[in-house]
């Protein structure tokens, strides 16, 4: 598997909108994920992944996402070491926010 993989938060919505949802894991914190996220997430910050990786399907892919894409970028190198399948949302909830979903605040 590589170490790294992204996708768009277009495609993501297709898959969404398809009825074809991959597990949506979001790494920020919890006043982050208070301002907006996307629905269906599962709010894990990335200090507490590697004490709750069990909380992931290790078989089923997980897209993760947080406020521009940095921090996840580095959790789906970390998940994908660990052979869970991860996508990093490239531009995080922010590129979601202005992308997909125009209702959502950014901050």
């Amino acid at each position: 598997m590589e170490p790294y993989a992204e996708i768009p938060p277009s495609e993501l919505k297709r898959r969404i909108d398809a009825g074809n949802v991959p597990a949506i894991l979001d790494v920020r914190e919890p006043w982050e994920h208070e301002l907006g996220a996307i629905p269906g997430a599962r709010l894990i910050p990335m200090d507490q992944l590697q004490w709750r990786t069990d909380e992931l399907d290790p078989e089923g892919e997980v897209v993760v996402y947080c406020h521009h894409g940095q921090r996840s970028a580095a959790v789906v190198q970390w998940l994908r070491r660990q052979g869970i399948p991860a996508l990093n949302l490239r531009g995080g909830i922010d590129a979601w926010a202005a992308e997909v979903d125009l209702a959502l605040r950014r901050y």
